[in-house]
């Protein structure tokens, strides 16, 4: 015979007053209906709850180490540069606010592309069907080109690329994130996962120097980790490689004996992807440091943060 249940009586709940007990959210931190005004006006019109408190704190993190004279690095993958945010990089880049970029294979073609014929990013679907996805002539053969060279002379990719561009002939290099950084003696780092990139399907790939040249900027980018303390790590669109890279340099850095503590971490994509929330969010800090995650499409929340950076200068 199945146990028979009795409803409970609520007739001797205890009950709090609503007065003591601790709110998540209080009159002060509502947010107010942005009417007309300039930027700063909208910013505190934000309500200071949950991600619009957090995008203050990383707003506050960000000014607060370039006043210190601490880096921002901005590791990256290539769906920033294709969804326009080239303008936008390489205005905070000429700010003095990121101080460092690194960024996964995939940038270059895009970066390369927009210097030289204006546009990129082509109809991967159509090209695919027709066997010629890839295959621009000009992207495989300059890019190559520019690493085959540049590594001879010593350089990494991100250097070898950056000084391709910005010495060539190419008519829209002010989009070139990359030129944009040898221009202004920033350090910007190549992460390249062979047979990921399209230019590895060129003829003039050279699999000795794209190695070379990656692993140089490997090495370049735990220095600029080395000194991170006090700084921050933005991770905009890279799902895989830039977090995998950066932990490993962070290893490194850690390993030599460099105090890399008490920075912030920030990843900004669609999606809260595993190794972003591990490998940029969660592990660096656990020794000291704040992170955040930052959810939505780049081409508004980027902008917007920047705009509130440079709003705050």
């Amino acid at each position: 015979m199945s146990k028979k249940y009795v409803p409970v009586s609520l007739k001797n709940i205890k009950t709090t007053a609503l007065s003591k007990r601790k709110s998540k959210v209080r009159r002060d931190a509502l947010g107010i209906p942005f009417s007309r005004g300039n930027f700063k006006n909208f910013l505190n019109s934000l309500p200071d709850v949950l991600a619009a408190k957090n995008f203050r704190e990383i707003v506050d993190a960000i000014i607060k180490a370039k006043k210190a004279k601490r880096p921002v690095i901005l590791g990256m993958g290539a769906h920033p540069i294709k969804v326009g945010l080239s303008p936008v990089i390489i205005r905070l880049m000429g700010k003095g606010v990121i101080t460092a970029v690194a960024m996964n294979g995939a940038c270059i073609v895009h970066d390369f592309e927009l210097s030289l014929a204006g546009h990129t990013s082509e109809d991967v679907d159509t090209e695919l069907c027709k066997g010629t996805f890839g295959m621009a002539k000009e992207t495989g053969k300059g890019l190559n080109q520019a690493i085959n060279l540049g590594v001879k002379t010593g350089k990494g990719i991100g250097k070898a690329v950056g000084d391709y561009i910005s010495g060539g002939r190419f008519p829209y290099k002010k989009l070139s994130v990359l030129s944009s950084a040898s221009r202004l003696g920033i350090p910007a780092t190549v992460h390249v996962a062979l047979g990921a990139d399209i230019i590895h399907m060129h003829p003039e790939a050279d699999g000795a120097s794209i190695g070379e040249g990656s692993l140089r900027d490997f090495r370049l980018l735990a220095a600029v980790i080395a000194d991170l303390k006090g700084g921050v790590y933005i991770n905009l669109g890279s799902a895989v490689i830039m977090p995998e890279v950066f932990l490993k340099a962070l290893t490194v850095a850690r390993n030599l004996r460099h105090d890399v503590k008490n920075f912030t971490t920030v990843n900004m994509d669609f999606i809260q992807h595993y190794r972003c929330r591990e490998n940029v969010l969660r592990r660096p800090v656990i020794s000291g440091g704040k992170f955040y995650a930052l959810t939505g499409h780049h081409e508004i929340m980027f902008p917007l943060l920047a705009a509130a950076v440079l709003e705050k200068i």
